[in-house]
């Protein structure tokens, strides 16, 4: 998800900085997002795209927090764990300036609970990005208790630049998006435990009866099956609501290393190329 939205931030003329926890993870991100800046030239033919080479000039990668503090924005993209988000927090707020905006991207933590981390509590807001980043025109945007309508009237015109549009929603963990599409997505896992249909079968009547790009399955890959119980983790502790509960299915697969796209394996398998 980080590299996607560094992605549409740099293409949008944005000076960015990719922040990591090592060099290993920081070369395969450069290598991903050199092929990705590529082909997104097949996407958008009736546009005169900038070369690669132009538009990674503008993207630097580091694991040091400290060249935030020049930043306008910070935009969050780690995993769905409460204690790895926390700490993220805690390093930034005192490095980046004042008036820095804070935007979370999140499924489903509460945009309130991530702002009490920090001494700028009007300036986070949730905005929750939609897989491929690039590809998607429109964001789920999230107002905390706190958050002010400056706050809200800049981050809305940020986006614009980056050619996304913002339906702002109030927060509540899961939001609208989450709380509805992992429904479908756990419920999807209960079918195929069952052995009431294959994933393909499940996947085709979403997508030819009710006219679905992609399966509940197919969504579940890309997004990446650890991150989807997570995000149903934090749902069910949140609602105490056993509608939530995580299919044991999924939370095998996930223990066996089969995390869809980006291990290769998942409710389908995927060769290199779609990785």
């Amino acid at each position: 998800m980080g590299i996607g939205v560094a992605q549409s931030a740099a293409q949008a003329g944005h000076t960015v900085i990719l922040i990591d926890i090592s060099a290993d993870i920081l070369d395969k991100a450069k290598k991903e997002l050199q092929k990705n800046i590529r082909f997104s030239a097949f996407y958008n033919r009736d546009k005169q795209m900038e070369p690669v080479d132009e538009v990674m000039k503008r993207i630097t990668f580091t694991t040091e927090y400290e060249l935030l503090a020049d930043a306008d924005f910070l935009i969050e993209n780690v995993p769905e764990v409460w204690e790895i988000k926390k700490e993220v927090y805690l390093k930034a707020d005192p490095i980046c300036p004042p008036h820095c905006i804070f935007l979370v991207n999140t499924s489903c933590i509460s945009i309130t609970k991530v702002a009490a981390l920090t001494n700028r509590t009007d300036k986070v807001f949730g905005v929750h990005f939609m897989n491929p980043v690039p590809l998607k025109p429109t964001v789920e945007a999230i107002r905390g208790f706190h958050t002010s309508e400056e706050t809200i009237q800049q981050s809305q015109e940020f986006l614009a630049s980056m050619g996304k549009e913002c339906i702002i929603v109030n927060d509540m963990p899961g939001f609208v998006s989450n709380r509805l599409s992992h429904l479908l997505m756990n419920e999807a896992a209960f079918v195929v435990q069952d052995q009431v249909a294959e994933p393909k079968d499940v996947d085709d009547i979403f997508k030819k009866c009710f006219n679905h790009k992609m399966g509940p399955l197919e969504t579940a890959d890309l997004i990446g099956l650890d991150t989807v119980v997570q995000s149903l983790d934090i749902l069910y502790e949140s609602y105490q609501d056993p509608k939530f509960r995580v299919c044991p299915l999924l939370r095998k697969m996930v223990d066996a290393g089969l995390l869809g796209r980006k291990s290769g394996r998942g409710f389908y398998t995927y060769d290199e190329f779609d990785l």
